[in-house]
């Protein structure tokens, strides 16, 4: 037998076993089985590659994570040591370990100024989940447990546990399993090019945050526990938001006793060009969680950051408070993390991504605005959008389902590019370099040339 066909029995393996026993998140599991799903072997860089020989430039950061990119060998001994010297012990029984007690050092210095207390968990779900939890106690504590509701957007993602996904403004989410949950509701989301039609980007802005308020008169300050928002709205389009929004929205918080919960799990780690997206934004917020670029995805962790006022509340309670996983402050992924961290700073990755690097992302991503099938593109820092319309004129949308269609494209000329819905997605790893940039606009000018094709806009 030839190694070509070797290669494509193995591959056909491993696929008639995953299409057996694995659930794959978000999936169409028998058209996915019948398919047979893509086997990744390998990876480097911001490169992919798969069981067939396909090297894939990764235009995802996987799940907008891998800030560091793939096979970093400072990552993997951190790891490795850890392992070695303590693979696990549990943080309850009043009990730390040294790389829990220095993660929450170190994230202390690059969070915004106040967020000096870190509850650990293990993805964005689980720390939205646990936010909702430390606020409704919050609230108890100051003798308001009647604040119990939560304003989110539309549009909004914040995860998949039943209180995140109720959180979570994307109605796709929510009938399977009879979501959203009480005391949840969702508010207009800043996407002026989707709903702002002719009008001044920055009055939009100021408009569509006052929908915040006028939610709050409608429930009752009283009853309002928090408002919950990414700084930029990652899985629900790339929404980024005019610059007058976030100052309105800080006013409307302060003006009303709600606390604002910033959900930086895409936005941290600097994706937007600073360590955090409030910091680019001027939010305020009175907690925050993150996920993803805490570890660059090699290891699964969350956090939930309290400011001083929910942080001292806690922590001065003066009884126990009920809450924590199994694998809350997992050596292992704080270890991983610390490493993670030092690999940002050595490289200045953050400051590569709200400069020179982020520039030419942006640049290049631009020049993509002068394609027959763009009606607009939008970015900071090292992400990117592309509205995919029939008419520039008018953004009337093609029918179906355009997006799924470019992003098969991509796939079959290796690379991953995200569709949601009619909106192509970028998200690269912050150490991409400007040669991998022109690499990677090449094959997305490519996709969308066959896209434009397949539509007969070309």
């Amino acid at each position: 037998m030839s190694q070509a066909a070797q290669i494509s029995n193995q591959t056909r393996r491993w696929q008639e076993m995953d299409a057996r026993h694995h659930m794959h998140p978000f999936s169409d599991q028998a058209a996915l089985a019948k398919k047979g799903a893509r086997v990744i072997t390998h990876a480097e860089g911001i490169y992919l590659y798969d069981s067939n020989g396909h090297k894939i430039l990764d235009g995802m950061s996987g799940l907008w994570c891998v800030q560091v990119g793939y096979g970093r060998q400072e990552l993997a001994d951190a790891g490795y040591k850890a392992l070695k010297e303590l693979p696990y012990y549990n943080t309850f029984f009043q009990t730390t370990n040294p790389y829990t007690a220095e993660l929450g050092e170190r994230l202390a210095k690059i969070t915004p100024d106040g967020m000096d207390r870190f509850f650990f968990a293990n993805s964005g779900s689980e720390a939205n989940d646990s936010m909702v939890k430390i606020i409704r106690y919050f609230w108890s504590l100051q003798g308001k447990p009647e604040k119990k509701v939560f304003i989110s957007r539309k549009q909004a993602y914040h995860g998949v546990t039943m209180t995140a996904a109720s959180l979570s403004g994307i109605s796709a989410m929510h009938p399977q399993a009879g979501l959203p949950l009480p005391n949840h509701v969702h508010i207009d989301h800043p996407d002026w090019y989707g709903y702002g039609g002719e009008s001044d980007p920055e009055e939009f802005g100021v408009r569509i945050a006052q929908k915040l308020e006028e939610k709050i008169l409608e429930l009752g300050a009283e009853n309002v526990a928090a408002f919950v928002a990414e700084p930029v709205q990652g899985a629900g389009g790339l929404i980024i938001p005019p610059k007058s929004y976030w100052p309105e929205i800080n006013r409307i918080c302060k003006k009303y006793d709600i606390l604002l919960h910033a959900d930086e799990v895409i936005c941290g780690f600097g994706r937007t060009g600073n360590w955090f997206g409030s910091h680019t934004y001027g939010i305020q917020p009175d907690t925050m969680a993150m996920a993803k670029g805490m570890t660059s995805g090699y290891q699964p962790l969350s956090a939930v950051a309290l400011g001083p006022r929910v942080g001292d509340a806690l922590y001065n309670a003066g009884e126990e408070w009920s809450h924590g996983f199994t694998y809350s402050g997992h050596p292992v992924a704080c270890a991983v993390a610390l490493a993670n961290l030092d690999v940002m700073e050595k490289e200045n990755l953050v400051e590569k991504a709200g400069g020179e690097i982020g520039t030419y992302f942006q640049k290049k991503l631009q020049e993509l605005a002068d394609h027959p099938i763009i009606g607009q593109v939008r970015g900071v820092g090292l992400l990117g959008a592309m509205e995919l319309v029939k008419d520039k004129k008018t953004r009337e949308r093609f029918e179906g389902d355009t997006g799924t269609l470019c992003r098969d494209h991509c796939f079959n000329n290796d690379l991953v590019m995200r569709a949601i819905g009619n909106t192509m997605v970028l998200s690269p790893p912050l150490v991409i370099t400007k040669d991998e940039i022109d690499t990677l606009f090449t094959q997305a000018r490519l996709a969308l040339d066959l896209t434009a094709k397949d539509l007969g806009a070309a």
